[in-house]
């Protein structure tokens, strides 16, 4: 890099990522990114058999490798890295429960960890390499979305967008490219960056293309850049980049706040709930109050969710859900299975979503109203405002500031490994004991010598 250029904010994060070394992590993030990645698995594993999945994995079947170094996590089959990440990232992003970023609205393990450790199996690569690569990408990322906006996410699903600059930035590291490659492979990754939230409207495919993408194009982009080919030198910020045609509030001093002091990895969030994160805080402030006064469905008459303009924007296009995956974008539909089920898991979903009349007719209570202090604080901090009108006439509210899964309410260990377990054998991804070998593997990564096939036998 020329001096005239070394300040730029693009080139600032690249030489961050081409400068970090596993040994300058704080051993707390590391844990951290251990945890998500045990959480990101069992969000894989659970997308087993969805058409989505298997429709790409057709694809990747018909026009990749029969055999390669890189695991298809559902079905074990073995493929190229570039195929492989396709398809995991896919099924990473089938049940909506794999984890986001509050303040960049990004879920960033559905696109890091596919593609890195697809390359990790290729290139042998050790578990330290694995979890720094996924830190750096994870901190490019969310930092990406940050810089990118609350405009970008009114129009752009930003995991698609950011996620294939973070896809870039994490195999960039994990293969060892230089300040100078990596922004190559930022600029390549950028300028294919995609996703946008049309979808919702008529209950499309498109939200597993998205991760499938970006997981894809990053991982693209950074063995283009090995290999001399060269990207846009500032594809975030310059005049005809991602923020000028994809933000009218883009700030481009998030993109390195506080590099190498905040680590931005150990803020994301686990989502509790199998939806939409915007129907969470709703839905813990729901469930809270019920339990406070000791409400059953039939007790009200009327629930109002006081919510942000994001969740409004996301929400309000699905009114009556057709499918089930429309279901966990419907806040209806979740409030009616908190109040009626006491959870909005994987088997609520599948099982009462959209045959139980009671959880319609609860649906049919529910409205979002806009609230200026929830949309002052989003997105930083995701409030659950709720307003219940009881059948006796009472008039109820509750307020839920942290929900079940951010970083102030956290899940423990415990709770995190069983609901990885939960969700590989949701599908039949894999048994409980294939589960618990995994996740013990997971938590050995950052030990010389560990392996990234995590599913190896015995």
């Amino acid at each position: 890099m020329s001096p005239d250029t070394a300040d730029w904010p693009t080139a600032r994060l690249c030489a961050f990522v081409a400068e970090l070394d596993f040994e300058q992590i704080p051993p707390r993030i590391v844990h951290f990114a251990q945890g998500l990645m045990i959480d990101w698995l069992g969000s894989a594993l659970a997308g087993k058999g969805a058409h989505q999945v298997e429709m790409i994995e057709g694809f990747a079947r018909a026009m990749g490798p029969a055999d390669g170094p890189s695991t298809i996590i559902p079905t074990r089959r073995r493929t190229s890295p570039y195929f492989a990440a396709m398809v995991n990232a896919a099924s990473s992003h089938v049940v909506e429960q794999d984890d986001v970023h509050n303040g960049s609205v990004f879920h960033p393990a559905a696109v890091i960890f596919p593609a890195v450790l697809a390359v990790a199996e290729a290139e042998n690569k050790s578990g330290r390499d694995i979890l720094t690569a996924c830190i750096a990408g994870y901190e490019v990322g969310i930092r990406v979305g940050e810089f990118l906006g609350r405009s970008h996410y009114e129009i752009f699903h930003t995991t698609g967008t950011a996620g294939a600059v973070a896809a870039a930035a994490a195999v960039g590291k994990l293969i060892g490219l230089d300040e100078a490659g990596l922004n190559h492979a930022l600029g390549s990754a950028g300028t294919q960056a995609a996703g946008l939230w049309e979808f919702l409207r008529d209950a499309a495919d498109s939200k597993q293309l998205h991760t499938a993408r970006a997981a894809a194009n990053g991982l693209f982009s950074a063995y283009l850049s090995r290999n001399g080919f060269k990207g846009a030198a500032q594809i975030l910020e310059g005049k005809k980049g991602m923020a000028a045609g994809m933000s009218s509030d883009a700030d481009p001093a998030r993109l390195t706040d506080g590099l190498g002091s905040r680590w931005a990895t150990e803020e994301t969030s686990f989502k509790w709930h199998a939806a939409c994160r915007h129907t969470h805080p709703a839905a813990d402030a729901l469930q809270s109050l019920m339990r406070r006064e000791g409400l059953g469905p039939d007790d009200i008459a009327d629930v109002v969710t006081h919510v942000h303009q994001g969740a409004i924007d996301v929400l309000g296009a699905v009114v009556v859900p057709q499918t089930i995956h429309q279901a966990k974008f419907s806040m209806g539909t979740v409030l009616g299975l908190i109040a009626v089920h006491g959870v909005a898991d994987l088997d609520a979903f599948e099982r009462h979503a959209l045959a139980d009349a009671r959880v319609g007719h609860f649906r049919s209570k529910v409205r979002m109203e806009f609230d200026a202090e929830v949309d002052r604080l989003y997105p930083r901090q995701w409030v659950g405002k709720i307003s219940v009108t009881t059948a006796d006439g009472r008039e109820l509210h509750a307020r839920i500031d942290e929900p079940k899964g951010d970083p102030g309410n956290t899940l423990a260990r415990q709770e995190l490994e069983a609901k990885a377990i939960r969700l590989a054998e949701f599908q039949g991804g894999a048994t409980a004991d294939e589960m618990r070998r995994c996740i013990a593997r997971v938590w050995k990564l950052d030990q010389p010598g560990s392996s990234a096939d995590l599913f190896a036998e015995p």
